[in-house]
């Protein structure tokens, strides 16, 4: 695709919140009237490709502004990683820590609580493997009295769960060691439907980790909407976002 006609796309819409595959095919039959919908497909592609363009949801897009997230992996994540490859080799498994938060909170966290979620049918050897070879304190998807009582007190707190079906996660390579950390997509559908490990998230700290995700980020919704029905909380997360920043999201929430 020519560069002047990029040029003209981003001139065209970057002042839009938003526009559909239906308003990119009639800029493009300006420029190639007997352009095909299967074309059109090959230039949204490649205009995704280029970041030029993102979907935030099926059938729409934004110009792209952006940055797309990508948290900082610690030194004991790296290591808890390695040693999943290595004991686990081709099992899918999800590592973070809930400190990412601090990002987009008022109220900083001096600690952070290591969550890794792994295929349903391994947690349990996951747990018992790594108790017996790591110094952290592992807690195998702990109650709200376990929480209490022994993972806040903790200075070094894992907690292992299941990891749900088709999550947005993101593969990632550091230092040679192959993981996959979630997408801020599934952060924040977790930080929603998780009131047993992220309570201490909820109430108005909530909407302020929303707005600023919202603000600072590229959010692709469709992922977000399918991971939250996965949860069963898609019309509950979608009243949340509506009532406390419609603003941020007027064309995005009803197809």
């Amino acid at each position: 695709m020519p560069k002047s006609i990029e040029n003209r796309l981003i001139s065209e819409f970057k002042g839009r919140e938003s526009f559909s595959r239906e308003e990119l095919f009639d800029f493009f039959r300006l420029y190639e009237p007997d352009l095909k919908t299967g074309t059109l497909s090959w230039r949204i592609f490649d205009l995704k490709n280029k970041n030029i363009i993102r979907p935030i949801r099926r059938g729409l897009y934004t110009i792209s502004s952006k940055y797309e997230y990508l948290p900082v992996v610690s030194e004991e994540i790296l290591k808890l990683a390695k040693e999943i490859s290595v004991r686990f080799k081709d099992v899918r498994f999800c590592i973070w820590n809930t400190i990412w938060f601090n990002e987009f909170t008022v109220h900083q966290s001096v600690k952070g609580i290591i969550i890794i979620e792994f295929e349903k049918e391994y947690v349990e050897t996951l747990f018992y493997e790594l108790k017996d070879n790591f110094k952290s304190d592992f807690f195998l998807d702990p109650d709200q009295t376990v929480m209490n009582l022994y993972v806040f007190e903790s200075n070094s707190p894992v907690i292992i769960r299941k990891l749900v079906t088709r999550s947005p996660v993101s593969k990632r390579t550091e230092k040679k060691v192959k993981f996959f950390t979630p997408m801020l997509e599934k952060m924040l559908v977790d930080l929603f439907s998780d009131e047993k490990h992220l309570y201490f998230y909820q109430g108005h700290e909530m909407i302020n980790i929303y707005e600023s995700a919202l603000r600072r980020y590229s959010i692709n919704f469709s992922k977000l909407f399918s991971y939250s029905r996965r949860k069963g909380k898609e019309a509950d997360i979608k009243s949340f976002i509506e009532n406390n920043m419609k603003h941020l999201v007027k064309n995005i929430l009803h197809d």
